[in-house]
């Protein structure tokens, strides 16, 4: 009977505090920061901590949308007001050339 080697990724949220314990750890820098046991990883999940951080990431995703909303809205209100002048100043070229 063959082994097989495991090559598939499981990707964890952590706490900042906790990738920061982890880092900490002798064995994580001994496998390039990669966490020595990810079974033990798995089986310390903690739902509270964990849901803590997807709501701040949410929040914040949120709070960029809102920052890039109003910036696409104040591009377009440049747009907009660039072509009402270019607009004008053609009309004034057409008058001109008319007289």
């Amino acid at each position: 009977m063959g082994y097989t080697t495991a090559n598939q990724r499981i990707p964890v949220l952590v706490s900042p505090e906790k990738k920061r314990r982890i880092h900490q750890c002798p064995r994580s820098r001994a496998v390039h920061g990669r966490i020595p046991a990810p079974r033990r990883a798995a089986t310390a999940y903690s739902p509270r901590e964990d849901e803590a951080v997807l709501s701040a990431m949410i929040d914040q995703m949120v709070r960029a949308t809102e920052q890039a909303e109003a910036a696409i809205d104040e591009a377009l209100e440049f747009v907009a007001a660039s072509e009402e002048r270019i607009r004008r100043m053609e009309e004034a070229t057409r008058q001109g050339r008319a007289d």
